[in-house]
């Protein structure tokens, strides 16, 4: 049986891409702010989600160069879960490994900001 790990997002770039070099690989982290709205008893809800974007190499070297926090950007990736310890507890982290990507602003850089931080996600935590 074959099974399928594959996502798509359209949003906006949280803080600027924070990159290191393992080896001999670039690899950059940034969050992606995706939003969405619903009807509740006639009001409308806006929820924002934030995702943990990773990616490697090339394209890790393109993000460094062009992307900036408030880019409007398609990426296409898989999503990975992996486990890390800190203060003798086990804590996890699920994040969105970039395989593409696509810049949406137009050429004059758009004056969009993505949605304020949702402070209970904490990812001062990370350790990257």
């Amino acid at each position: 049986m074959k099974s399928l790990n594959m996502v798509q997002l359209i949003g906006f770039v949280g803080k600027d891409p924070e990159s290191k070099t393992i080896g001999k690989d670039t690899v950059v982290n940034f969050s992606l702010a995706t939003s969405y709205s619903y009807k509740q008893n006639n009001e409308t809800i806006e929820k924002t989600d934030w995702h943990k974007i990773q990616a490697w190499g090339k394209l890790a070297e393109i993000v460094e160069k062009y992307v900036k926090k408030g880019s409007r950007i398609y990426i296409a990736g898989s999503i990975h879960t992996r486990e890390y310890e800190k203060d003798g507890e086990k804590k996890y982290i699920t994040e969105i490994k970039m395989n593409d990507l696509l810049m949406l602003d137009n050429k004059e850089k758009s004056n969009s900001e993505p949605p304020a931080k949702d402070e209970s996600i904490p990812y001062e935590d990370l350790p990257f």
